[in-house]
């Protein structure tokens, strides 16, 4: 095969190399390279309204700014004299009751930026505001423990920049069944079998040969591990929940990842916020709950720490279109069975004294939340990969 035909036909193997993200081979990795515990990280995309997700129900402030979308006390699941949860989220509860949930209010950084691609690049880099990093936290936990293998794995067809390092990157698949098909198909098996053409082996095609040659070890060691589990929870039917079942089957078929990474969009709510967030809310609760009872039933939940953030949170005030703008601080959800600190963590902010922009000022960097996951949980040097000193947080 001519150097100038392989770049006219390789679309497929393309398609293979970009889509899982520089995959690498499972086969030599030590389980205790990484240590023992596994960390699922979800995105709220579009930045959820945190107030309107823990409602604070007597704060008058709250009434006068939302005259219109403000939820009321008998239409919320109290938590407490002065909060309460958003009706959609009564699985949360449960698992708060449970004392497996720990809610982090306030969550920000210093100079906050609103674009949803700049502060999601911000919370998944760990970068400072006015600093751009071209790989993300996880990415340089893989570069530090991931020896000369990958052990992330994100469920979605292309890498998020939190799972990018500079030497290993994780792996983005939708379905194990389907990558492993993919890196069955004729073509690229005759791309393979061409590998010791000295012509093609040159430069950057090189590279690729040796990107494609683990990705079909990879898929098949993951298709391998895959087929062998099951789901024993009966799971929502949507796309997010579909998302959670696959990484549920992937933890409880003892793959070696240590780190898992998905998202749920559509929490942009300019407009019409009241229907758009409860339905959204009522996606991400169910699914939870499923994927929790799922870990649980296996007797995986112990080792799985589960943390849900949103890129922003929302302004104070609501707008116009009866939604609510960009804002800065919101909430996080920590979920788990090795809480230190069960419920809420710390108080809200006050409604009385925002910033200079209409948002609730942030009273915890996000990055503390990672360095104490990083440290309690992953057992490894928050320093290094964090690229900064943080005081951990007390909750794992």
């Amino acid at each position: 095969m001519k150097r100038r035909a392989f770049l006219k036909q390789s679309a497929f193997a393309s398609s293979l190399f970009f889509v899982p993200g520089f995959l690498k081979a499972f086969e030599n990795v030590s389980p205790k390279s990484f240590g023992y515990k596994r960390l699922v990280m979800i995105q709220l995309a579009g930045g959820n309204d945190g107030l309107n997700t823990i409602v604070p129900f007597t704060n008058d402030d709250y009434y006068k700014s939302r005259p219109k979308i403000a939820l009321q006390k008998n239409d919320l699941i109290p938590v407490s004299d002065s909060l309460g949860f958003h009706s959609s989220l009564l699985p949360l509860k449960n698992l708060y009751d449970q004392g497996n949930l720990t809610v982090i209010n306030n969550v920000g950084y210093p100079n906050p930026d609103r674009s949803h691609f700049r502060a999601t690049d911000i919370w998944q880099t760990a970068s400072n505001s006015n600093q751009y990093w071209q790989t993300g936290w996880v990415g340089r936990y893989l570069d530090a423990h991931g020896s000369n293998a990958y052990n992330a794995i994100e469920i979605d067809d292309s890498l998020s920049l939190l799972l990018k390092g500079e030497n290993i990157n994780g792996i983005a698949t939708q379905n194990p069944s389907n990558l492993f098909k993919l890196s069955q198909d004729p073509y690229f098996k005759n791309v393979l079998n061409h590998y010791n053409d000295e012509h093609l082996s040159e430069h950057n095609l090189g590279y690729l040969y040796k990107t494609m040659i683990d990705a079909k070890s990879s898929s098949k060691y993951i298709f391998e591990k895959n087929k062998i589990a099951s789901n024993n929870t009966t799971y929502p039917n949507n796309q997010f929940a579909n998302q959670l079942k696959t990484t549920a089957k992937l933890i409880n078929s003892g793959l070696e990842t240590r780190v898992f990474f998905s998202s749920l969009g559509g929490f942009d709510t300019h407009a019409n916020q009241l229907n758009s967030q409860k339905r959204l809310l009522d996606i991400y609760a169910t699914s939870i709950e499923a994927f929790v009872n799922d870990l649980k039933k296996q007797g995986t939940f112990n080792d799985t720490l589960i943390v849900t953030f949103s890129e922003f949170g929302r302004r104070v005030k609501e707008n116009a279109g009866n939604g609510t703008d960009h804002g800065a601080a919101s909430n996080v959800f920590i979920i788990g069975n090795q809480l230190k600190k069960q419920g809420f963590y710390n108080d809200l902010a006050s409604l009385s004294d925002l910033d200079s922009n209409g948002d609730l000022k942030y009273t915890v960097d996000f990055r503390t939340i990672y360095d104490s996951i990083l440290k309690n949980w992953l057992a490894v040097n928050d320093e290094q990969i964090l690229q900064h000193k943080f005081n951990s947080l007390d909750f794992i």
